[in-house]
């Protein structure tokens, strides 16, 4: 099987953290968003996946050479020229996608972070016998997003409805979808939406499906979901293997720490964690509902919350970091500075305290 995953853009809802890597590589729970689906799609027996990218495609290449390598499967490139939509990529990596033998193949988007409940989906495709699935989740707030109007018994999907002002449904796109091959000659190369174009006509011929995505979801392209999805990935990682996340005194609730990570003494971790590997978290430190990115150092007495610490910064001593405060990488908060929603760029010192939400350049 073939797998496609949208890479798209610049990242810039994720700034400052994709001013140093690409928006796929940024860590979510200790390793590259991007790795996550690689890993999902390897284990149902994708044998390559290819990353539709228009920015930085040298950059991501050289990075999951490795992955390639330890995760046996094969990973390359399809890069847009010009920003093609999200129907455009799958018209540009035809020839990689229909390889002749009929098999379906799996889309994903970057962004997206869930349980991946691809196998299930494969057996839903083949029990329809539709042209194309595409997996919903159910939202507390429908008017946000474009809705799935589906038949329940069957899961055919009757309409799409764009941000409907009236409740039409609760269910949404999940950003993974199962095709055939077939849908492929439908799609022109030019910039054009899956979700306004390609869908709505397969839908029209009765030829979508729509599964109900078990599990949570959560896009995390945005620093409120990011740290919103840690939470329903940690709580999901508690029921499906408990011992990969960290126990003892210092903890409250789920946390996970690289294991060459260092916690110091008299320090109180959780809930919703994520510390890096090479990280160092000095005594007496609290932390709560934030990332610490690899090689972070935190000095004593220091207190984060509900915020994103870049790679290789450094948190001073008894300095408070809260409010969706987001580090680039290599930043430096000087002893007792506060930080109250301060976006910082990367390489930067804070001297002086943020006191609002603001961006430091």
């Amino acid at each position: 099987m073939k797998a496609q995953i949208l890479v798209g853009g610049f990242g810039t809802r994720l700034r400052p953290l994709t001013l140093s890597v690409p928006k796929p590589l940024v860590d979510f729970a200790n390793k590259p968003m991007i790795l996550h689906q690689i890993e999902a799609l390897k284990a149902i027996g994708v044998t390559e996946v290819v990353l539709a990218i228009n920015y930085q495609p040298e950059v991501m290449l050289n990075f999951l050479k490795d992955f390639e390598a330890k995760l046996g499967i094969r990973i390359t490139c399809s890069q847009e020229t010009e920003p093609l939509g999200t129907a455009g990529p799958l018209a540009l990596a035809r020839d990689k996608l229909a390889d002749g033998s009929g098999e379906p193949f799996f889309v994903l988007n970057s962004d997206v972070i869930s349980e991946y409940p691809l196998k299930e989906m494969i057996e839903f495709h083949k029990s329809h016998g539709g042209e194309a699935s595409i997996m919903v989740t159910k939202v507390d707030e429908p008017s946000k997003y474009g809705v799935v109007v589906l038949e329940e018994a069957t899961g055919q999907v009757e309409r799409f409805v764009e941000k409907p002002k009236l409740f039409v449904g609760n269910k949404i796109n999940a950003g993974i979808y199962l095709l055939n091959p077939s849908v492929l000659g439908r799609i022109k190369l030019r910039p054009t939406s899956k979700e306004k174009e390609g869908f709505p006509k397969i839908a029209a011929e009765k030829m979508l499906y729509a599964m109900v995505l078990p599990g949570f979801w959560m896009d995390i392209g945005q620093p409120r979901d990011y740290i919103t999805g840690l939470r329903l990935y940690l709580d999901s990682l508690r029921k499906k293997d408990a011992s990969k996340l960290a126990s003892g005194t210092h903890t409250v609730g789920n946390v996970l720490v690289h294991e060459s990570a260092k916690i110091g003494e008299g320090c109180l971790i959780g809930p919703d964690v994520a510390i890096g590997p090479g990280c160092v978290v000095e005594a007496g430190v609290r932390l709560s509902r934030c990332t610490v990115m690899r090689g972070v150092r935190i000095k004593k007495h220091a207190c984060i919350s509900s915020s994103i610490i870049g790679w290789h910064s450094t948190v001073g001593q008894w300095a408070r970091v809260e409010n969706m405060t987001i580090l680039g990488e290599d930043v430096h908060v000087c002893d007792e500075i506060y930080s109250n929603g301060g976006v910082v760029l990367p390489h930067k010192e804070i001297k002086s305290s943020i006191l609002k939400p603001e961006k430091v350049m």
